[in-house]
């Protein structure tokens, strides 16, 4: 992380202060993703229902949407955006589901070719976080090239697909988007100071904290990996790298329809 010029050079006690305050903005921009991870969790807990537990942390995921929005965690526009990244991760379910590179095993009437509708809600949590830091953060990129980074991310898009049948070319793919990226950054304000990093930098740190939270949500039961269906165990260190290319697919969604015709913030959803 580099600080932009014109940021004063301050003491350690400064430094542990804004590392304090970035904390408390990635909690804040995490705060979907941590009430849907938090409710998948609790649903274990509950005694035997009538209804499906899939079932139930579905309808819970479409009444925290709703609540995101009323709260202001959320703008309009950052809602027609997530959803519509609820919709390609469900796609991205449904065709993994079914080459059986993971399952969910519990009955529900909301299941549909073996995914539970709730699954898109994973990668919504993702786009949530991506809409909430560029609001809370005031994210600004130079050097940005849609088109470049947007060809790549459709490419590990289709190669998380194809790599069933055809060679899984994740590493090449890795080059082109450290290539695609090279020379962006992406500026951001923390406690009224302005900050850069890489784009790609943001990309790897990203999708490290995605593997943690994997970890955590295949505890949870919100999905198995076909060694953890006899018991669960750490999800493979491989998917970071796996997680760190696919929140590009999430970044360009977000850059294409969020910041096309960028919607006005209110003071309340400001500090929301």
């Amino acid at each position: 992380m580099h600080r932009e010029e014109g940021s004063a050079t301050r003491g350690p006690r400064h430094l542990l202060g804004q590392l304090f305050r970035f904390g408390v903005i990635q909690a804040r921009a995490c705060a979907f993703a941590v009430a849907l991870l938090a409710g998948i969790g609790a649903s274990r807990l509950l005694p035997p229902l009538p209804v499906a537990r899939y079932d139930l942390v579905l309808a819970y995921g479409v009444l925290l949407t709703l609540v995101a929005r009323r709260v202001g965690w959320e703008t309009r526009r950052d809602t027609a955006v997530i959803v519509v990244c609820h919709g390609v991760g469900l796609l991205f379910e449904l065709v993994k589901v079914r080459l059986g590179s993971w399952t969910y095993p519990e009955d529900a009437l909301s299941k549909i070719a073996g995914v539970p509708l709730y699954g898109g809600f994973m990668y919504a949590a993702v786009a949530s976080y991506v809409c909430r830091a560029r609001h809370l953060m005031r994210l600004h990129y130079t050097r940005y090239r849609a088109a470049a980074t947007t060809a790549v991310a459709a490419a590990v898009y289709l190669n998380f697909f194809t790599h069933h049948w055809l060679p899984d070319l994740r590493w090449p793919l890795a080059a082109a988007m450290a290539a695609a990226t090279a020379g962006t950054w992406v500026g951001f304000s923390v406690g009224g100071h302005r900050y850069r990093m890489p784009l790609a930098v943001s990309f790897v740190l990203i999708g490290f904290f995605l593997w943690v939270a994997e970890n955590a949500a295949t505890y949870a039961g919100a999905w198995s990996y076909p060694q953890q269906l006899s018991g669960w165990q750490p999800v493979p260190l491989a998917k970071f790298g796996a997680w760190s290319l696919l929140i590009s697919v999430t970044f360009v969604l977000v850059e294409h329809l969020a910041a096309a015709r960028p919607e006005p913030v209110s003071d309340a959803r400001k500090t929301g």
